[in-house]
């Protein structure tokens, strides 16, 4: 009798905590996850209605983070993803990646944007470990709740973005079938001082965020070189790339070209890199070096910004084109698209 008696009571003892765990865990879930299903729900008006704000957990800290999100309707198809981040001064409502969105949501692409801790002017934000689970975590939210093609995962940015991207794309290249990176900050410390003649503000960001300027202790420039995505590239590194820099940028613009070329330069093999005094050469001169020029250059997707020089080595291309600061998105997209694991 008394194993038939242990037997029941272990049943009713099952039977009492699915009554208890199984509504708590579903709460737990929906709480976990959250919607905001209201028609263009930021306070940028650029954001198609089809954009809903979502929350998603972050594997960083376990707290929920903010995001933009489109998901396409009525199609049982895997389909593609793309991860779009703010700039610099921006955060997960920024409209500047919208066209990014708009894009999606033409072509029948997964989206989302998100906030990797905002602006970068805090310790938390500006590269650190934070943000890079942020945005894997990101990748995981909507691989768990869409049916996403693994083989076409894409992620894009410009000015912070393209540095966030392009520290991401470093530390975790498996994940993206492309990632097209726009006027990025590879260096740190070398930009805090360019910043000094360029934007006050943004010096003042990397010192908040970072502890103090280079040089300050021992402890402040390890933060410079772990937020550095020159400290993780590496020819080891096979994700397509497509890195894009405005030959002016640096003049009216705050993001010299050359943190472009040395993050190309340390991608590719020796034969294919740029020698400093051509770098020199574009960053002062705003021009390509006479025996770099190319006649029959040319690429339809750039528009008025049409490219100067192009380089492809392997699994990375990098083109200067004749414009600033800025991201130009046919030329970003349509080039992701191409892409395929």
């Amino acid at each position: 009798m008394q194993p038939i008696i242990s037997k029941r009571r272990s049943l009713f003892f099952f039977i009492f905590l699915s009554a208890i765990l199984i509504p708590l865990f579903v709460l737990t879930f929906a709480k976990r996850t959250q919607f905001d299903t209201t028609p263009n729900p930021s306070s940028d008006p650029a954001w198609p209605s089809e954009v809903v704000k979502i929350e998603y957990p972050s594997s960083a800290d376990d707290t929920l983070q903010p995001a933009l999100f489109y998901a396409p309707a009525g199609n049982n198809e895997p389909v593609p993803l793309l991860i779009a981040l703010h700039s610099w001064s921006g955060d997960y409502i920024q409209g500047l990646n919208a066209p990014a969105a708009e894009w999606c949501i033409e072509h029948d692409w997964a989206f989302i944007h998100p906030n990797f801790r905002g602006p970068n002017k805090r310790p938390e934000a500006t590269g650190s470990e934070f943000v890079i689970e942020d945005i894997l975590s990101a990748v995981d939210f909507a691989t768990t709740h869409l049916n996403i093609d693994r083989n076409r995962i894409y992620l894009v940015g410009a000015s912070g973005g393209g540095y966030t991207a392009l520290l991401v794309m470093a530390q975790h290249p498996d994940i993206w079938a492309g990632v097209s990176i726009w006027v990025p900050i590879s260096d740190l410390s070398i930009w805090h001082e360019q910043t000094k003649y360029l934007d006050p503000d943004l010096t003042m960001n990397l010192e908040t965020a970072l502890g103090g300027a280079p040089g300050t202790s021992p402890e402040v420039d390890l933060e410079y070189i772990k937020r550095s995505p020159l400290t993780y590239l590496s020819t080891d590194i096979t994700t397509p790339l497509d890195i894009n820099a405005g030959i002016h940028d640096g003049h009216n613009g705050s993001v010299p070209i050359n943190q472009s070329l040395w993050a190309f330069n340390a991608l590719v093999d020796s034969q294919d890199r740029l020698s400093e005094q051509e770098i020199t050469y574009f960053v002062e001169q705003e021009k390509v070096p006479a025996d770099l020029i190319d006649p029959l250059l040319s690429d339809p997707a750039y528009g008025e910004e049409e490219p100067l020089f192009r380089r492809q080595s392997q699994n990375t291309r990098l083109t200067i084109f004749d414009g600033g600061h800025q991201i130009i998105f046919e030329a970003a997209l349509s080039w992701l698209a191409q892409q395929q694991k």
